[in-house]
């Protein structure tokens, strides 16, 4: 879910780097053949993954929630050359479209697809992981975070996104999504096993760092 996009968020995007000609078609499309196009993670938010990767330079990243594999390409683009993403899409109908874009984009050595129940694939997955998204389905963030905290290496970053849902966090009546998205924003808070930040980017962005 992202909210309508206003004059702020539009003169950040004028004055940040542009996406390229395939992200802009990858959007595209994703408006033209998906049912809730809204679920693609924005250019700045793309930007802001594809930066923090430069920074960390992590070796192995585990995505939960590909969606059509906007925020998976950025990530790839800011790789080390050793770097690789394990990427968990639920819906089997989206992967003709991810891995059209992984073509194109080159990166079929950077990123590896996995299509099915993120809770029966994390265990199966080999190593740890230095940076980690989650974006898939909310009532389902505090399973993921279990089954990936302590598989998560120390300064490595968890990233979840949705984190404020279009504001509904701080009203007083809530639905069954916005209470479990609050429920996680305290659990992680209540961790002593990281640090935490919410910053209020498109839908509100977490970011844990294994201590």
């Amino acid at each position: 879910m992202s909210r309508p996009v206003d004059s702020l968020t539009q003169y950040c995007e004028a004055l940040s780097t542009p996406p390229s000609p395939l992200m802009e078609a990858l959007e595209r499309e994703t408006h033209l053949k998906t049912l809730a196009p809204q679920m693609l993670s924005g250019h700045l938010q793309g930007q802001l993954l594809q930066m923090l990767c430069q920074l960390k330079q992590p070796k192995q990243v585990l995505e939960i929630g590909t969606f059509t594999g906007y925020a998976t390409l950025y990530m790839a683009a800011g790789l080390p050359e050793d770097g690789l993403i394990h990427t968990i899409e639920a819906n089997p109908e989206l992967e003709y479209l991810i891995r059209k874009y992984i073509e194109q984009a080159h990166f079929q050595d950077k990123i590896q697809l996995h299509i099915g129940k993120a809770e029966a694939l994390i265990p199966e997955l080999p190593g740890h992981f230095d940076f980690v998204f989650l974006d898939a389905g909310k009532l389902d963030y505090p399973l993921f975070y279990d089954l990936i905290i302590d598989r998560v290496t120390s300064g490595g970053l968890i990233i979840a996104d949705n984190v404020l849902w279009s504001g509904k966090v701080v009203q007083n009546r809530q639905d069954k999504d916005t209470q479990a998205l609050h429920a996680f924003n305290q659990k992680i808070q209540d961790d002593p096993r990281v640090n935490n930040l919410i910053l209020p980017i498109r839908d509100g962005l977490l970011i844990a760092q294994k201590k």
